[in-house]
């Protein structure tokens, strides 16, 4: 009623290479994006992940180590998903492996 057809208009094919070109060209800026999507984010993280994991794999009975809850303890239990930690003397709890972020330095802890 108040609105009139519209109709589109569509240039002369001049080659059928030219709809192949501007198709690639319009892709071009989505394929760019995502290269440095994976350049920025998905890379490091992915880089990130193994390093933890070499980590965890590494751990040690007496490692001095930080969890994620924030306690430093000394490791005094290995398990194959789960590890003792040992807060205070005679203080031990059991935490998952996954916990651990980070292996201080020998001595660390006094």
């Amino acid at each position: 009623m108040f609105i009139s057809s519209a109709f589109a208009q569509t240039a002369p094919a001049a080659a059928a290479g030219g709809d192949m070109q501007s198709t690639l060209m319009s892709m071009l800026p989505l394929l760019l994006m995502f290269v440095v999507l994976y350049f920025v984010m998905i890379r490091p993280q992915m880089k990130k992940q193994k390093e933890h994991r070499a980590m965890i794999d590494a751990l040690a009975k007496g490692d001095e180590v930080v969890t994620a809850g924030g306690f430093v303890g000394k490791v005094s239990k290995l398990g194959d998903a789960y590890v003792g930690v040992e807060l205070a003397t005679g203080v031990e709890v059991q935490m998952q492996r996954s916990a651990v972020i980070q292996v201080l330095p020998k001595g660390t802890m006094k």
